[in-house]
């Protein structure tokens, strides 16, 4: 591992004919037609902050998440299994032991991570990739004690584990949120098997579904007849970004195909369509199923990209260094390799900016408690970098 220094590279935010490209771009399904004004290629916001950015670390592999500690330090994963602490002066700690197996295959390993909000007994969640032998694996949750020297994950538990068992390397969400009723969110993905794609909509199992459970163990689930205790909602693909607004609402991001990134606020006991209706095509340019966007019982996206921005992590702009954006939800771009910004009124996206476009691979967006953005980007060397004001 290395230290990076903290340089500071100013970042000129993008202004003008250059930051509207993204909506130039044409969609990979352009038979598709939105639902209704507004749903896809919202009006470009004005974007003149001049925009900073400090690599605070690198040398960080494949970093997938990060969580705030009070000292003002990062816990970030790496994906093949890691668990460390960045310190506030930007000094990489060692590998945290006590975690269980991850598979760390494709695109399975360490994936989010999550404190208590007062951090009081200093209780961590984490997601990851679970080795079930025979190559299957599953998405698990565990929790613990982050040790007083910060070496340990103590008393580790697994508190969820989803079913089935998949023989597969992709598509295992996964983003943890506490949804400050006693419940914990937690993102799933659909496991990217082309066969039988409808398992999203199988009741018996948590194969692209929401679920919600109590953050020490057992179900929280909506209660629907028929589903499994722990399902909250279904009918997602693969769903890498999720975060309440300032209301206590949850929203989401999932993955689409060729196409159809899909925003969505959900709801307890309702379906969110996947793979019966979506706003993509499979990645050879045919149609998903029937190549039916809509359809009576099946939720509308509250906004969807194509071409993708392949989001991951989201976070709602609530601090003091960039008022302008107070409110605005913050989305990584993967594929975009951008800084999403996207303000809204109610339910519905009124604008959009893609920030810092060519940064890398944005995998995770948190704000930090003196309000900068902090970004991870998902490389071999990889880097935790904090966004302020020039």
């Amino acid at each position: 591992m290395t230290r990076f220094a903290l340089t500071t590279v100013l970042a000129a935010a993008l202004a003008g004919p250059a930051a509207a490209d993204f909506n130039a771009t044409p969609p990979n399904a352009p038979d598709q037609q939105p639902a209704f004004d507004g749903q896809t290629r919202a009006p470009v916001l004005p974007d003149d902050i001049k925009l900073a950015t400090t690599t605070v670390a690198d040398g960080l592999v494949h970093p997938w998440a990060m969580a705030e500690l009070p000292d003002g330090g990062w816990l970030v994963t790496e994906r093949p299994g890691r668990l460390r602490i960045v310190a506030a002066d930007g000094t990489v700690g060692p590998e945290i032991g006590g975690l269980p197996p991850v598979d760390a295959r494709g695109q399975g390993g360490l994936l989010d991570v999550m404190i208590a909000p007062d951090f009081a007994d200093r209780r961590v969640w984490i997601s990851y990739a679970a080795p079930e032998g025979d190559g299957k694996n599953a998405t698990g949750v565990a929790t613990g004690t982050l040790s007083a020297d910060g070496t340990t994950l103590e008393d580790v538990a697994e508190i969820f584990r989803q079913t089935p068992a998949w023989d597969s390397d992709k598509h295992f969400g996964s983003r943890l949120v506490l949804d400050g009723q006693g419940g914990l969110f937690v993102t799933l993905g659909e496991r990217s098997d082309p066969e039988p794609r409808a398992t999203a909509q199988d009741d018996g199992n948590h194969i692209g579904k929401l679920v919600r459970i109590d953050p020490m163990g057992g179900a929280a689930g909506a209660g629907v007849d028929g589903w499994l205790p722990e399902t909250y909602a279904k009918g997602f693909r693969n769903v890498q970004s999720a975060a309440l607004d300032g209301q206590g609402r949850l929203w989401t991001v999932e993955h689409g195909p060729k196409g159809g990134d899909e925003l969505n606020r959900p709801e307890a006991g309702k379906n969110y369509g996947w793979p019966i209706i979506t706003y993509g095509l499979d990645y050879s340019g045919a149609p998903i199923g029937e190549g039916i966007t809509a359809q009576d019982g099946l939720e509308q996206p509250v906004y969807y990209w194509d071409p993708v921005i392949a989001a991951s992590g989201l976070a709602f702009y609530d601090g003091g260094m960039f008022p302008e954006w107070q409110g605005n939800a913050l989305i990584g771009g993967l594929v975009g390799q951008a800084l999403v910004r996207l303000t809204l009124d109610g339910d519905r996206v009124t604008g959009e900016a893609r920030h810092l476009q060519g940064i890398g691979r944005v995998r995770d967006v948190e704000v930090a408690r003196d309000g900068s953005v902090m970004l991870l980007t998902d490389a071999e060397n990889g880097a935790l970098i904090r966004v302020t004001r020039e």
